[in-house]
Parts: C-alpha cells; structure tokens; sequence
C-alpha cells in the first residue's frame, strides 16, 4: 500500500453531519500532519488569522463552509432577525485578514444569496447556503485546472520555473494556482525542475511547498529568498510563477512579502514573471496598488519565530507587512481561469471578465 502524502488530505473540507470545517493544521508543517475540526466563530477566525488555513482560494472557500455552519446556529424562523445575526458572522470572518480580496468574495456571494432569498424559509436559505458552498469548493479545483492549463502553454518541457511563498495545493482544493502548471506539466512527464524559495519570515515555501511539491515527485530546489538572482543569472529558470491576493485593475498585484523583489530580479534577467490569479482575486474596484490594504504583522515572526532564543537585538524596530505590490510593468502576464492577460490590463483584464460574464 502506498504511503499517504499530503497531497492525499483535503485542504478545506467540511463535515455536513456534525457541521464542522475540517482542515489540516498548516502552522504545524511539514514535520506534523495534523487535522483539526472548527465549529465556532472564534476557532474559524483564529484559523485563518494564525495561518492553520491560508491561500487566497483556501481562505474563501474555508469562509464560506464556515459562515453556512455558523448559519445553522441562528435559532430563529425570522428572517429579519437571522439576517442581522447573519451579518454580525459574515463581517466578523471578513475582519481575519484584510489583503486577500477572496475571503471578502466568497463571504459576500454568501451574502447576496441569504438577500436574495429574503421571502422564503430560513430551512430553504440553509439548505442554499449548504449547496452554494459546496459549489464555491467544486469551482476552484476547476479554476485551478484551467489556470493550469493556460499556465503550462507559456513553458515548454525541461524548463526551470521559480516559484515564491505557497500557491500551491495547500493553499486552495486542488492543484493551487502557481503550481498548477507545474502538477499539469509533471503528470504530462515536462520534467520540469523547480525553484521554490523559502519566503520569510513564516517560510511557506520551504515548509509548504517544497513539501508538497516533493510528495507529488516533483524536481524541486528550496533556496532562501536572496539566492533568486543567483540562479536567474546562471541561466536556471525559464520562467518565474506565483499566486496573488489581490489584482488591482490596472493590474498592479498584492501577493506574499517578497514577491516584488522576485519580479524586479526577473526582469533584470529578462525571465519572464507570470502570476496566477483566478478571477475571484481581481478586484476591479480597487484602481491600482496603493489602494490595497496591506497587512501588518506581529514583529515576533521576524525576532522569535523558528528560534530557540531571540536572534534579534531586544527593542529593535521592525517592520513585517505580509504582502507587497508588485507594479504592473514587472508582470510579463496574469494567468486567469478565462484566459491569459497582458499590457495595458485595464484593458485585458475587462476583457477577461467580459469573457467570464459571458458563459
């Protein structure tokens, strides 16, 4: 019998009997494989806030199970009065991380549903808001997929391909966003070979995603953030992909702290940046970068966090946002679900949603 890898785990799931999340505990990778069960508001938001759920992708499909089963805790058969109650859950999920624009996504189509329903029994809104969450969770293994395959049309088998932070299957339902190619092309025998730097200071690639990566048999090399330049220069990677949190319209992009160096550094080299982004990140609303909230951290994920004793001058300032904006002329593409987007994005990217509203 084979031996189980975590790729074999679900990321997000939910157990519709006892109405829990059911998640692997992700701080705890990769030396500890640990599936917990949430069922309060607190746990959930914890969850998402501590990073034992993250991904943009994970992150609202998690919110959206979550808020159906905080909903079949409202005691009442008056819509009105489960409405508000409805509200106060939604808006307190949505104050867990601010950057990543799915977590506000799944929990307003959440929302848009309750509202639309607002004449029928509260029995039939549940029973909606239980299948629209499963739907939210089928549709992003299938916008994975097709990230995949978009993403695997712009490489050619034996490339190198750097990839930062985690956007892989950890961080969605299958497949991930920036690495979809890579699982797509692996399983097509593209031998491709894999550079995933370490992404301080919470180290999501070399604890997430070169472990998966290497469960799934993968050609991958972890190095630390300052190594990307060395192996641009030698000539080792034909492409860089990433995932994203945000899109901005003009196509600017927030993704994890570090992105933006990686983009700069390619650019140098002239490899080309592509970054992943299902359609649900894009936040037309939000004009460029500097209108993205950016989230500010604990200063102890820098000084304390993976050492035995502090490794950093007591009283020191610092300064850890999680995200950074990456300008759109570092971006050679974004890589949708509707298909590849490029320079002028105001322009690409409506036409990608046009594409979208169209089916």
């Amino acid at each position: 019998m084979d031996k189980k890898t975590i790729l074999d785990y679900e990321t997000v799931d939910i157990d519709l009997e006892k109405k829990e999340l059911i998640i692997i505990d992700q701080t705890l990778l990769p030396g500890k494989t640990e599936i917990i069960r949430l069922g309060t508001a607190k746990q959930m938001w914890d969850a998402i806030y501590l990073l034992q759920v993250r991904g943009a992708p994970a992150i609202g499909v998690f919110a959206a199970m979550g808020l159906y089963i905080l909903a079949t805790q409202i005691e009442t058969d008056n819509y009105v009065i489960f409405y508000n109650e409805f509200k106060l859950q939604r808006d307190y999920l949505d104050s867990a991380r601010p950057t990543a624009v799915n977590l506000h996504w799944a929990l307003n189509r959440m929302d848009r549903l309750v509202q639309s329903m607002e004449n029928e029994p509260v029995s039939d809104i549940l029973e909606a808001l239980k299948n629209e969450c499963l739907a939210i969770k089928q549709e992003d293994i299938n916008v994975c997929k097709q990230i995949g395959e978009y993403g695997l049309s712009l490489v050619k088998p034996g490339d190198g391909i750097l990839t930062h932070c985690n956007a892989g299957q950890l961080a969605t339902c299958k497949y991930g966003t920036a690495t979809a190619p890579i699982y797509l092309g692996h399983e097509r025998g593209y031998n491709f070979r894999v550079f995933a730097d370490e992404t301080r200071p919470l180290l999501q690639g070399a604890r997430l995603t070169a472990y998966e990566l290497q469960s799934a048999g993968v050609d991958v090399t972890l190095i630390c953030d300052n190594m990307s330049g060395m192996v641009m220069r030698n000539g080792w990677v034909q492409a860089v992909f990433v995932g994203c949190d945000r899109v901005a319209a003009n196509g600017d992009t927030a993704n994890k702290i570090g992105t933006s160096v990686v983009a700069a550094v390619a650019k140098r080299y002239n490899v080309p940046f592509y970054v992943c982004a299902p359609t649900s990140t894009i936040d037309m609303n939000t004009p460029n970068g500097a209108g993205i909230r950016i989230e500010q951290r604990k200063p102890e994920e820098v000084t304390d966090m993976w050492y035995k004793q502090k490794m950093a001058p007591e009283g020191v300032k610092v300064f850890n946002p999680a995200f950074d904006v990456t300008d759109n002329d570092l971006i050679t593409a974004i890589v949708t679900e509707y298909g590849i987007a490029r320079a002028p994005y105001t322009e690409s990217l409506k036409e990608i949603f046009d594409r979208k509203n169209a089916k």
